[in-house]
């Protein structure tokens, strides 16, 4: 019964099925007509030039359309777009449709020059970019206005016409990646370049930040078997732990953007030219002009927004913060009763009962963060930020500011309010556990187990109907609309991001911590590559150059880290006894080589180059070209 893409082609030979279109049921007639008019209608003429097929469903429906496009089609959206490819003489280019015979692997009967993750983003591209002409709503929508220039498919989604667009998965290719990456256990590098190829760079990125990271800790966890098992309570030996922990932190990131860099000049993303950001389908506002682009769309006044932020969304998240205060020092009230329970029974039951409270803790924790980052993305998007960039940094930072405290204020109180190393070391390690079994089992295994048994429903209900349609093609698309959506790598990056805090911050007290990452990492790659591949709907890819403002979030932490270590150095008993007399010494000499590590820290991120010297070059090269061809127009 099953289909492949070249089968499919043979039927209609200019048209392969790259992305669908999900409108709602009851769509009205002439709604799909226009819809569809508008996407095969030429450039020239306001539409998009693409090449759509309905799916009729067993009940005669028409509301799932086939989008692609013809070759040609989609090496003019590869120029518009601004994709670059390598060059015969292994150069990296913008590519143009006037030079294409200067690009590697070219050719005209060639259609897998570029990659279909690419096609399917051309194609997200073009349909985002339709837009309204002289129409002053959608046909058979009185209430879903338009005006000259407003996105059309951006409207449909505001106003519920349109349910999703999702590009599909190619079955062969997907079969072939899942067996490179996840089919087998073994021992070795994730294989970025297909995962790029498939995925696109963004996701590509993120594994290949977590492979790095994950071999990044090594060296952290081995030096820390030998500080857990030799001196596990002379916190003395922890000052050199530190020192090195200090170092590691900064390293680790500093090259980390010279592998970024390597690799996404290979991809070609590095070079790619930054697009001209449209307003987010939430933005509302009065309809005015654009200055930059002379079209009309909403506007909104940027002082409201600022009334909101300042007047409601940070009273909000202070509050957050107070109930995640107060929610930890319930927390010590349960240590305190267990450790009392303790030393009044001393037996086994109330050696486990001690680790009950920190093991609830870190449950509460996780719940808080869930809740807490619904109540973020409602806020973010009420106060109505007209670009998609500035709505995911306002996200971000709501989220890991109320994150940081909620999952390390505890560890800060304990470390340097309680002074007690024991509990802080107990603490960490039950924080860290629990937090990453829960992860895996909320963010993976769950919803894999969840999509495995409507997938066995929706295939019997599929083959109990007769339709003479292509059964495989209608499977797929039946079967990949009702998977979950992929939101983006925000909750992998910020899982990441926590890890590393619980590595940095207090690891001189729990040299574990690094291995329990390295593990967790581990099992990690394996659960992410499962829920991309079997559980949510293949994204579209977005080129991406770096990791973005998670970059300078992991900065950030490492210098909290520097702080951090630096106190519980002083905190040692070692450095006590060198100022017996003088407590004032202790903190300035402390406060000395905290400046002083800070300092060296800086520097190294301004010794240690961006990027390698051969992608400075080849970036310089181009640069050079590019205004020499400039002089001689």
């Amino acid at each position: 019964m099953k289909e492949s893409w070249s089968s499919f082609d043979a039927s209609e030979p200019n048209f392969r099925p790259l992305v669908v279109i999900e409108l709602a049921k009851g769509t009205k007639e002439e709604t799909r007509e226009w819809l569809t008019k508008r996407i095969v209608d030429k450039k020239a003429n306001g539409g998009a030039q693409l090449l759509v097929k309905p799916l009729v469903t067993e009940n005669g429906d028409q509301n799932i359309y086939l989008v692609g496009a013809s070759p040609f089609r989609l090496l003019l959206g590869a120029e518009a777009v601004g994709l670059v490819k390598e060059c015969n003489d292994n150069s990296m280019r913008t590519f143009t449709y006037s030079s294409r015979k200067t690009f590697k692997d070219f050719a005209d009967d060639n259609h897998n020059f570029l990659t279909m993750a690419e096609c399917q983003y051309i194609i997200k591209h073009e349909l985002e970019n339709l837009r309204a002409k002289d129409e002053k709503m959608i046909p058979g929508y009185p209430q879903a206005k338009l005006y000259p220039g407003k996105s059309i498919v951006r409207r449909l989604l505001t106003n519920d016409i349109l349910v999703q667009i999702f590009p599909l998965h190619d079955r062969e290719e997907l079969k072939k990646l899942r067996h490179s990456w996840f089919g087998r256990v073994k021992i070795g590098y994730q294989p970025l370049d297909e995962i790029r190829c498939y995925f696109g760079e963004t996701i590509a990125l993120y594994f290949g930040f977590l492979e790095y990271f994950t071999f990044a800790l090594i060296p952290m966890a081995v030096i820390g078997i030998p500080y857990y098992m030799f001196a596990w309570e002379d916190y003395d030996k922890y000052v050199m732990f530190a020192m090195f922990n200090l170092l590691w932190s900064t390293v680790i990131l500093e090259v980390w953007k010279r592998f970024c860099a390597v690799m996404t000049y290979r991809w070609g993303t590095l070079l790619m030219k930054r697009q001209f950001e449209e307003p987010r389908p939430g933005f509302h506002g009065v309809l005015g002009i654009n200055p930059v682009t002379g079209r009309e769309e909403p506007v909104y006044s940027s002082i409201r927004r600022q009334i909101r932020i300042y007047l409601v969304s940070l009273p909000f998240v202070c509050l957050c913060l107070y109930v995640s205060f107060y929610v930890m020092m319930i927390y010590f009230d349960l240590e305190q009763w267990a450790l009392d329970y303790h030393k009044e029974n001393e037996s086994s039951f109330s050696s486990l009962m001690l680790f009950v409270p920190s093991i609830i803790y870190a449950v509460v924790i996780e719940i808080m963060n869930r809740i807490y980052r619904y109540a973020a993305e409602f806020l973010t998007s009420w106060e109505n930020h007209r670009l998609e960039s500035s709505y995911q940094n306002h996200l971000i930072l709501k989220v890991l500011v109320f994150n940081f405290l909620n999952c390390f204020a505890s560890l800060f109180y304990i470390a340097f309010v309680l002074f007690d190393m024991k509990l802080l070391r107990q603490s960490l390690a039950t924080l860290l556990v629990t937090s990453q079994i829960l992860n895996q089992f909320v963010e993976a295994f769950l919803p894999y187990w969840l999509q495995k048994r409507h997938k066995k429903r929706m295939k019997k209900r599929m083959y109990s109907q007769k339709t003479d349609m292509d059964l495989s093609l209608v499977e797929q698309v039946n079967l990949e609309k009702e998977m979950g959506t992929y939101f983006g790598t925000f909750d992998d990056y910020l899982e990441l991001f926590l890890q590393f805090g619980y590595v940095s911050l207090f690891s001189c007290v729990y040299p574990l911590a690094a291995i329990f990452a390295v593990l967790n990492n581990i099992t990690e790659i394996y659960s992410d590559a499962l829920k991309m591949c079997r559980v949510y709907k293949r994204p579209f890819a977005e080129p991406t150059a770096s990791i973005g403002v998670w970059q300078l979030a992991f900065e950030t932490m490492s210098v909290i880290s520097v702080v951090t270590n630096c106190i519980l150095i002083g905190m040692s008993p070692q450095v006590n006894a060198l100022f017996p007399d003088s407590k004032m010494d202790l903190i300035l000499t402390v406060a000395l080589v905290e400046h002083m590590l800070l300092a060296m820290k800086f520097v190294m991120a301004f010794v240690i180059p961006d990027k390698p010297r051969d992608i400075r070059i080849k970036l310089a090269r181009l640069e050079f070209e590019s205004l020499e061809a400039l002089k001689q127009q």
